[in-house]
């Protein structure tokens, strides 16, 4: 019977002859890599009783046609066909020999070529049977040629700030193709070119696309190559030349007149490294006695109001110049931080303000509220007269008059409201010196002496009930020595005003 095992626009164009009892052995399906070597084996199975192996013949079966590999006969020997006379071979030294054994006739494919790829037939000529056969699929893989390079060996950051390439990877010939993928921290974007060789091989290529700067230099860049179940890396350091980055040290805003030991530095961070460094001052020259060291102002003696203004630094390289600048400022007394070294926070000035004030007014507060209860307890003590108007009042509430009038005997047991003054009381009312016990002749009621004091306008002339005392006051130069002149005329008692 016939086994089909090649098929062309739906028919089959090759079909293995098989019968009862004998069989080839071989492996469907083989490959290799270009360069390499392969085994195509072929094993005849006899049946019992054998039957007679006339010869075996190997062919290559490519795209409807059959090629002749090699030939083994008993009879004749072996034979393989250019063009793989150099690198097919019977594995079986038997096969080899004058009566040779031809029941095992597996060849060895060395230095493997693309163009070897393609079916291989195992054909046995037996007799009595016919011919009996078999077939193996030969794939022949092509490992890539893998690199990564620079595009340039320099590479120049522009201020315009152009996107360039600045690596390729490369993956060449390879069959089946290879993947390309980047492992970098550059911010950059890749581009892809697949290119179909004549050989069936592809060649894939990257570009590797970034705007060239300062922070792009020494960065890393990864290329990965994966082909089948292999994984290919390749690494280069970028090389990027830039200006110079220019930053003046060396003022901490605290130079102080007669502060000793101060400088500037202009540090830079360039590629290649800065070889001129230009100081000056803006608008204006520098002072006499700074002292230029490579990229540093060496300021000599005590710092004075000369020292400061504008400074200026110019750093160039073999890509450009560049220009730093720091402002000078020179105060009279340094700017000492709070002990510890920590500046308060403005927040707790606030809160030191806020509590300082809330403390200040409860204390004013306190302090008004005193006042003004001494005042009132004062004013509580104070003379209950009238002093609008012009009357001359006693510490005994009488009025005078040149002298005290008659009035009747003060009665033993006085009874005084609550209200009533203590000083009013008869035991105040007594008084020694000028008047005698026996001018107080009093005999009237003691309800008249209830009234704490009595008063008389001045000049007021009119009759009064027997409860009033009454006179015509001339004030005269014979004033009591507890008596105060008044600028209209009047005089008042200094026990009843200052009490």
């Amino acid at each position: 019977f016939c086994v089909c095992v090649g098929w062309m626009d739906g028919a089959c164009i090759h079909c293995l002859v098989a019968g009862d009892g004998q069989s080839v052995q071989m492996d469907s399906i083989k490959s290799g890599f270009v360069g390499s070597q392969v085994e195509l084996r072929c094993i005849f199975v006899n049946s019992n009783p054998p039957v007679k192996i006339s010869q075996v013949t190997w062919q290559k079966f490519l795209n409807g046609t059959k090629q002749n590999v090699a030939i083994a006969n008993p009879s004749l020997g072996v034979s393989v066909l250019p063009p793989f006379k150099e690198r097919v071979t019977f594995k079986q030294a038997a096969v080899r020999h004058r009566t040779p054994s031809l029941e095992d006739t597996t060849i060895m494919f060395s230095n493997l070529r693309l163009s070897d790829e393609a079916a291989y037939i195992c054909e046995y000529t037996t007799f009595p049977a016919g011919n009996r056969e078999n077939m193996v699929n030969l794939t022949v893989f092509a490992r890539p040629l893998t690199r990564m390079t620079l595009t340039t060996p320099t590479i120049v950051a522009r201020p315009q700030k152009r996107k360039m390439t600045v690596a390729t990877c490369l993956s060449a010939n390879g069959k089946p193709q290879s993947v390309i993928k980047w492992d970098t921290r550059l911010k950059g974007e890749a581009t892809f070119q697949e290119t179909q060789n004549a050989n069936g091989t592809v060649t894939v290529r990257s570009n590797y696309v970034v705007v060239p700067s300062r922070e792009t230099h020494k960065q890393k860049l990864t290329c990965i190559v994966t082909y089948r179940n292999e994984r290919i890396t390749d690494s280069v350091v970028l090389n990027v030349q830039y200006e110079p980055e220019v930053k003046i040290e060396g003022f901490d805003g605290n130079w102080y007149l007669n502060r000793q030991d101060v400088s500037l530095t202009c540090n830079t961070d360039a590629n290649p490294p800065v070889t001129v460094y230009q100081w000056k001052l803006l608008n204006g020259s520098l002072p006499s006695t700074v002292e230029i060291r490579n990229n540093s102002l060496i300021f000599k003696g005590a710092v004075t109001y000369e020292l400061a203004g504008t400074y200026v630094c110019d750093a160039t390289n073999g890509i450009g110049t560049r220009t730093g600048l720091v402002e000078v400022n020179i105060t009279e007394f340094p700017n000492n931080p709070p002990p510890g070294g920590r500046e308060i926070p403005q927040e707790q000035h606030n809160a030191g303000a806020v509590i300082g004030g809330a403390v200040g007014g409860v204390v004013l507060l306190a302090a008004a509220a005193t006042l003004l209860f001494v005042f009132l307890r004062r004013r509580q003590r104070t003379f209950k007269g009238d002093y609008s108007t012009k009357k001359q009042v006693f510490g005994n509430g009488y009025s005078k008059a040149g002298g005290l009038p008659a009035h009747p005997p003060i009665p033993n047991n006085l009874q005084y409201p609550d209200d009533s003054d203590d000083e009013k009381k008869p035991a105040q009312i007594a008084v020694t010196g000028g008047f005698e016990a026996s001018e107080r002749d009093f005999d009237r009621d003691a309800e008249d002496l209830k009234r704490p004091y009595f008063t008389v306008d001045e000049g007021e002339s009119q009759d009064y009930d027997e409860r009033t005392l009454a006179f015509q006051y001339n004030p005269g130069p014979d004033v009591a020595d507890d008596m105060v002149s008044q600028t209209d005329g009047s005089v008042i008692s200094k026990k009843e005003w200052y009490v």
